[in-house]
């Protein structure tokens, strides 16, 4: 499996964000997208994701059945967390609807620090809990890309720290990232494309 990205061009709102972008991502790869605020880190996320058309270029998933979002998980800006439900319910929720077959809800919610609150309702959760629990979701129903936005966000210096692990464990087990950071730590990248431009 390999992620193959040639010739990639976004237009946004009239604008073009960046083109002529090419990158192949094999098993045990990750790649950082950096760059200001506009650039389209968030858009270049979203087009290999499967989720944006591209102006121009292609993305595509080799020696896979599918397109490559169905292989992944995209952890975006919003946490999609229901205030309503417990914890346990929330990824429970979200281990059926993805499919399982990864760590049982227990398990993840311990493997990210909220073991003690599986039971709380998630709107007394704080903003670094429910990024948490967001990042629980990659435990519980395994896929072999991740695209993560900003996966740091609200994360204290143990929730970064676990975030790291869990991206260095998922590269370890034949995995490929793409991760988009401004200031998240230093994970194993083996490359960075760097975004250029501003705007919204």
């Amino acid at each position: 499996m390999r992620l193959v990205v040639q010739d990639l061009a976004c237009e946004r709102g009239g604008r073009i964000l960046f083109r002529g972008l090419s990158f192949a991502l094999s098993p045990g790869e990750a790649l950082r997208i950096s760059g200001p605020n506009g650039a389209g880190k968030t858009s270049l996320l979203r087009l290999i994701a499967g989720l944006l058309p591209a102006a121009a270029g292609s993305s595509a998933l080799e020696g896979a059945d599918g397109p490559a979002g169905e292989a992944a998980h995209f952890l975006g800006h919003h946490d999609a967390v229901k205030g309503a439900l417990t914890v346990s319910e929330n990824l429970g929720f979200w281990r059926a609807v993805l499919g399982g077959g990864g760590a049982a809800v227990e398990a993840a919610l311990a493997a990210l620090g909220l073991g003690a609150v599986g039971g709380l309702p998630a709107r007394v959760l704080s903003a670094g809990q429910r990024r948490r629990l967001a990042l629980a979701r990659l435990l519980v129903a395994p896929r072999p890309l991740w695209f993560l936005d900003e996966p740091a966000a609200n994360l204290d210096a143990a929730g970064q720290e676990t975030l790291m692990r869990l991206i260095r464990d998922h590269l370890a087990g034949g995995g490929i990232a793409a991760v988009a950071a401004h200031g998240a730590p230093e994970f194993p990248a083996v490359r960075e494309i760097r975004l250029g431009g501003s705007g919204a």
